[in-house]
């Protein structure tokens, strides 16, 4: 039976801890999709289509190795249990930072658990140096003018300069 797991996301931008969780990810899984969620609600700085093609980009460029999952990118914008149940996915994929993190996953799981048992959520810890890293610090960093090259990849970096007009 073919596994597939689905790692949800807003993805704005994708960072180096997304794309730790997705490399890990693929390597449990036959099949991992990641599911960009519109959630134009959280007012997001770039559309779905953009973050989208980003991540699309960035996970064409990890290294993979025999038994690596295939991995599918695409928008969605429907309840996530919907979502996960129109794909088939067994497996939900959560990245975890820091205790803040877990309580709001705990919450949710318990939702979705609440709307289908059938399908389980696998929390993976972000790597020691990705645990500080999230989104929305990365674009208020770069809004301002700071360096983010650590925290994403060169390609996300430039688009975010070129966002916030701070590019050379």
């Amino acid at each position: 039976m073919k596994r597939t797991g689905l790692y949800p996301g807003t993805f704005d931008p994708v960072t180096l801890g997304h794309l730790d969780v997705v490399w890990r990810a693929r390597r449990l899984v036959d099949e991992l999709v990641i599911g960009v969620a519109a959630n134009e609600g959280k007012g997001p700085l770039f559309s779905t289509e953009e973050r989208v093609a980003m991540m699309r980009e960035e996970v064409a460029a990890l290294p993979s190795g025999p038994g690596d999952a295939v991995v599918r990118v695409e928008p969605f914008s429907e309840l996530l249990m919907f979502y996960a149940r129109r794909i088939k996915a067994q497996v939900i994929f959560r990245g975890l930072r820091a205790v803040s993190d877990f309580e709001y996953e705990f919450q949710m799981v318990c939702m979705n658990r609440a709307l289908d048992k059938e399908i389980e959520t696998v929390f993976l810890m972000a790597d020691a140096e990705h645990q500080a890293i999230a989104s929305r610090l990365v674009k208020e960093i770069a809004r301002l003018g700071g360096d983010v090259s650590t925290f994403v990849t060169p390609r996300v970096n430039e688009t975010l300069r070129g966002r916030y007009g701070t590019a050379d």
